[in-house]
């Protein structure tokens, strides 16, 4: 079986116009199946691009990709939860991904998906879910291969969709504060919606000057980006049914492009890992989690 390609959704504080130039390029050029849309981590952000989703999702589905849309990774406020409530009560949550226990709430004896932010270690807690009505699970990136073929195994045998993510920033947690306001000297209520400054997030650097993490609001990332291109032919066998790629300030049309050729065999890893590192991003690989090594390292394949 072919393995999905699926784009995940923006999660920086991007200009309604970048969004839309952006979505309508992977709408027209961009070999992915199913594109992730809504706002994942700040709830503030929404207004600024909600009213342009739907026109976005019809020109994405024009396109022939499939849409599904994403709630808030956490919800502390009440309008979140009505909103979450509100985003789970459409197409009776079978275009859904739950990142939160409050959407599960609402999807609960429906078909829907797991998102990453669920927190999906183990296969006993996939079974629980798939029970309540979950059909497709996109796995924490920080679970090494080991544990990814163990996962790919029950995945089979409860006949639902397994993801990993393989391209871009990986999220390392989420916070009831927001450092990227504080860190400008404002709080999260006041924060003036500083985090648009920096759209593939704000660089942290240790005391000694070592690039070290990224900020996005509340939202802490790895400083590289993952790249598990190399391992891309192995993840089939092991029960991976699709390949997320996560949006960032470069060309995904191209990453998308030598994914694709990858996945589909033709192109070989190594070739395709020469063609990804030659499109330049500035920022640096890791595949460090998925080898069980420290995850912001890039380890050769062979080693």
């Amino acid at each position: 079986m072919t393995q999905q390609l699926t784009l995940g959704p923006i999660p920086f504080h991007w200009s309604a116009d970048m969004r839309r130039d952006f979505y309508a390029r992977i709408a027209d050029e961009a070999e992915v199946d199913t594109v992730y849309l809504g706002e994942v981590i700040c709830s503030k952000r929404a207004p600024f691009f909600e009213a342009d989703l739907p026109e976005i999702a019809e020109r994405l589905e024009a396109g022939g990709k499939r849409v599904v849309w994403s709630s808030l990774a956490e919800i502390l406020l009440k309008r979140e939860r009505k909103a979450t409530e509100g985003l789970c009560a459409g197409e009776d949550g079978r275009g859904v991904e739950a990142n939160n226990a409050a959407a599960l709430r609402h999807l609960a004896g429906q078909p829907h998906r797991v998102g990453p932010f669920m927190n999906v270690y183990n296969e006993e807690t996939m079974r629980f879910l798939a029970a309540k009505g979950a059909n497709h699970f996109t796995l924490p990136v920080e679970m090494p291969a080991t544990s990814v073929e163990v996962m790919g195994t029950a995945a089979r045998a409860l006949g639902v969709g397994l993801e990993i993510q393989v391209f871009g920033r990986a999220s390392l947690a989420v916070s009831a504060r927001c450092y990227h306001a504080r860190a400008h000297g404002r709080t999260k209520d006041s924060c003036l919606f500083v985090c648009e400054e920096d759209p593939d997030g704000m660089p942290l650097t240790t005391l000694d000057g070592t690039e070290f993490l990224v900020v996005n609001g509340i939202q802490t990332m790895s400083r590289t980006y993952v790249s598990l291109l190399e391992f891309v032919p192995q993840t089939a066998a092991m029960g991976v049914t699709a390949l997320r790629l996560m949006p960032q300030m470069q060309d995904m049309v191209a990453v998308a492009g030598v994914f694709r050729a990858v996945a589909d065999g033709r192109v070989s890893a190594d070739e395709g890992t020469a063609q990804l590192d030659a499109l330049g991003f500035g920022v640096p690989l890791s595949n460090g989690f998925w080898l069980g090594e420290a995850g912001y390292r890039r380890i050769a394949r062979a080693s």
